[in-house]
């Protein structure tokens, strides 16, 4: 280890990655994903026996003049109770030519940047261009995270905003309805804020569905990103069912993480084949919406591919700064 160690905080990366710039990140991200070009080893996801956690660890490299980097983490849901992002973790980065560390960074910043950012890059694919009413499940830092990223690719009008904590919920909509030029609602009911929206973006930790395939209105895109382990399934079967295009982050990794997915591969109501990779949508290589009317599924469970293009772009953003 050197004194060029960037060690960047999570204001840091804040400032250094703003809203667009982790979009193109998530772009740029998917895209070499799709073409082939990027290297994504198996990623780890180890339930832990001693309380409800879920400790993490990613390896990936974006291309060859981006290196390796390695995220490790964890998930605590009961931190949400006390106010707690989810997810912890930290990131480093090694050098594309001799492998020595570039930068270690705050990894709970860039998931939540990456992560909102990449249902962005989803929704812009997947969804009617007029798409304008959103709905989001929770109310957390990733579902505050998705309405800011959602709305810089489409021109939202209105936000209806549900999850089971009143006050929680409410103080969501307050803070998102300061920060944004359209109304943000807080709802009573899940179905509530489903029922008429152009796009639905479940951000949960929840094991059972919070999103109902009868609700949802013809033309809809729906984005789960809680669905990132066997045990949860933020979407019932029928959103499967009722999906003509069910788009995932990485089949190989959705058929072996992603709740829904992983039930619908089981009772045979999805074949491997009809996991749509969402950089084969970026590339041309697979169409996923086919008409206005067709619902589209998207699940994300999380890949270090994104971690990679997220961290090199923060990299990059910080030695433009240096003196």
């Amino acid at each position: 280890m050197t004194d060029d160690v960037l060690f960047l905080s999570g204001d840091r990366i804040r400032h250094l990655l703003d809203a667009d710039a982790a979009i193109a990140s998530q772009r740029a991200a998917f895209t070499a994903l799709g073409a082939g070009d990027a290297d994504l080893p198996g990623k780890i996801m180890h339930p832990s026996r001693f309380d409800d956690s879920v400790v993490f660890a990613y390896v990936s490299r974006l291309s060859a003049d981006t290196g390796a980097v390695a995220k490790f983490g964890s998930v605590n849901p009961a931190n949400a109770k006390a106010g707690l992002p989810t997810v912890h973790a930290v990131i480093s980065a090694l050098d594309p030519r001799t492998g020595q560390l570039v930068a270690v960074m705050d990894g709970t910043a860039v998931t939540t940047l990456r992560t909102a950012a990449g249902s962005a890059v989803a929704v812009d694919a997947l969804a009617v261009p007029d798409a304008d009413r959103l709905a989001v499940l929770g109310s957390g830092t990733q579902a505050l995270a998705h309405v800011r990223a959602i709305a810089r690719v489409r021109d939202l009008k209105s936000v209806r905003l549900w999850s089971p904590n009143p006050q929680r919920r409410a103080h969501a909509a307050e803070a998102l309805s300061a920060q944004l030029p359209f109304p943000v609602e807080a709802v009573d009911t899940a179905k509530e804020a489903v029922t008429g929206a152009s796009v639905v973006a479940a951000c949960t930790l929840s094991t059972t569905p919070v999103v109902h395939g009868a609700w949802l209105t013809p033309g809809c895109t729906v984005v789960s990103v809680g669905s990132f382990e066997p045990t949860r399934s933020e979407v019932d079967a029928e959103v499967l069912r009722r999906s003509a295009a069910v788009v995932v982050d990485d089949p190989e990794t959705a058929a072996g993480h992603a709740g829904p997915v992983v039930t619908a591969l089981r009772d045979g109501l999805l074949a491997p084949d009809d996991l749509i990779p969402l950089g084969a949508v970026l590339t041309g290589r697979r169409s996923a919406r086919t008409g206005v009317d067709d619902i589209v599924y998207y699940n994300s469970v999380g890949l270090g591919i994104q971690d990679a293009a997220a961290a090199w772009a923060v990299i990059d953003a910080a030695q433009k700064e240096r003196p």
